[in-house]
């Protein structure tokens, strides 16, 4: 029998809640439903979960605070809700480390494929695989191991959510070759959405900051207008 997929839907709409459940639950998911902030970011970190949908928008204890005290104890993957679509929305919750975002105006189709986008991201992640051999990317300064999705920078480990990783992964591997957006959202999300998919530039963004990146001189990760991105070693 194939393992559980445990999915906590944290939102104070009870009826999208219910929603997202009675839609996922017969598609193989095990759903759960918190309507607080407290007690679903207890409730978060308290049991085993494969991904968490977080609202941004509740009273009292919001997404970003639920997102906070996950992020300080725990990895699992959360994708948040936005019910205003605004851009500074998505791009706190993903500086954050929030692993993706939905308007609220989604579609129970979209919805499950960046589910499942998710979860085959974090699948990536085996920390009990520790008999294999270890493969590395060396870029100037930058390791990334490829088993073991440690990522370090001169002497210092960097901490990169699972898109982030995915995406510096993708990069490292065309190493000195443009990637369009296209290509990198094949790469890491396994999803065929717009090319013109602000999320890819965002977590670009927030993987630039992390790497020290001079956003307006990148001396990693260089952007090639109407194209999309290449990953270099720095010339520093």
């Amino acid at each position: 029998m194939p393992p559980v997929t445990r999915i906590l839907v944290i939102d104070d709409d009870t009826e999208l809640s219910q929603l997202v459940a009675d839609y996922l639950k017969p598609m193989g998911f095990e759903v759960e439903c918190e309507h607080e902030g407290n007690s679903g970011a207890e409730r978060a970190l308290s049991e085993p979960w494969n991904a968490i949908i977080l609202d941004v928008m509740m009273p009292g204890c919001d997404g970003f605070e639920v997102l906070r005290r996950i992020r300080a104890k725990s990895k699992v993957p959360v994708m948040m809700l936005t019910g205003r679509g605004e851009e500074v929305d998505r791009i706190v919750g993903l500086e954050l480390g929030a692993d993706d975002y939905l308007p609220k105006t989604f579609s129970s189709r979209e919805l499950l494929a960046r589910l499942r986008a998710v979860l085959r991201r974090s699948g990536w992640v085996a920390e009990t695989s520790t008999q294999a051999p270890m493969k590395e990317i060396v870029i100037g300064p930058l390791r990334i191991n490829v088993d073991s999705h440690v990522v370090v920078l001169g002497d210092t480990p960097l901490e990169l959510t699972p898109a982030e990783f995915g995406l510096l992964l993708s990069l490292a591997k065309a190493h000195g070759r443009v990637r369009t957006r296209e290509q990198l959202i094949e790469d890491v999300a396994d999803r065929e959405w717009d090319v013109f998919d602000r999320a890819i530039d965002m977590h670009i963004s927030t993987l630039r900051r992390k790497l020290g990146d001079d956003p307006k001189n990148p001396q990693f990760i260089k952007t090639v207008r109407g194209y999309g991105y290449q990953l270099v070693t720095p010339t520093r």
